[in-house]
């Protein structure tokens, strides 16, 4: 049965391309790479978002609450109808994200979350994780709102295999098209020779990850993918209705400026 359970914490570096290339010759003397990442080559991630009319998930989010929680289907690499992908329900709650997922074929789940037709028993389909996506849609009038992709290479620890560290560079993301089938192209998320790392780790980071982070004066920042995606679409929609004169890109870097600090180079 594919399906996977997270419960862990999640740190976020946003990292320039010098500081990203030293940092990584570094964890491989702690680390090796993921499965995944064959051939050191990275593996592309694409994602659907849903949300609300209203926009009520991402919107809620932004605010930094206690709680929150997020709905998206995901493939690994391209995919056609026929291929399996995951429907994963993301919470995260005191600092702490529990993920859980299910395998579905994408067929099934394009019927599944916008007919409500539930999939027929499968050995791939964990029902604990459908009812509970259930009582999501019931909870929330969900549409696609967002196609999201990036190119990740991912380190497990080679002793800590619980302690993750990933790297995503040519974020991409459209507003069209939102079908994982329909392509992995889209507009750029931030400026190139920008990665963002995340740490992920079950309890606290090893002793000499930590000196790593001081070494290269690395600190975390409060990123969301989506939620910098829809920051940039309000700009957007300002600049529709001439409300800014400046390009959506020098406005989106300007905000990330003045909002996430980046890794200086070494």
């Amino acid at each position: 049965m594919a399906i996977e359970v997270f419960n862990r914490v999640e740190k976020k570096y946003l990292l320039y391309q010098d500081t990203y290339e030293k940092l990584i010759q570094r964890l491989e003397d702690y680390m090796e790479l993921d499965v995944y990442n064959k051939d050191q080559k990275q593996y592309s991630i694409a994602n659907i978002y849903y949300d609300t009319p209203s926009d009520e998930l991402i919107r809620n989010s932004l605010e930094q609450p206690v709680y929150k929680e997020k709905l998206r289907l995901r493939s690994y690499g391209a995919v056609q109808e026929g291929d399996m992908v995951f429907l994963e329900i993301k919470k995260k709650f005191g600092g702490v994200v529990n993920k859980r997922r299910t395998s579905f074929l994408l067929s099934e789940a394009y019927l599944y979350l916008e007919e409500q037709k539930q999939p027929k028993e499968a050995y791939y389909i964990n029902r604990q994780v459908l009812h509970e996506v259930d009582a999501f849609l019931k909870r929330y009038f969900l549409l696609p709102k967002v196609f999201l992709a990036y190119d990740r290479i991912a380190f497990v620890g080679k002793e800590e295999k619980e302690f993750r560290v990933t790297f995503d560079t040519n974020i991409r993301t459209r507003r069209e098209r939102l079908r994982l089938e329909e392509g992995m192209d889209g507009i750029p998320l931030l400026d190139k020779g920008i990665w963002l790392m995340e740490v992920k780790i079950m309890g606290a980071a090893p002793l000499w990850f930590t000196h790593l982070l001081s070494e290269y004066q690395i600190y975390p920042v409060s990123f969301s993918k989506y939620g910098t995606e829809y920051k940039r679409y309000l700009l957007q929609q300002n600049l529709l209705k001439g409300e800014e004169i400046l390009c959506l890109n020098q406005l989106l870097h300007q905000q990330v400026s003045q909002h996430y600090q980046f890794a200086q180079p070494y």
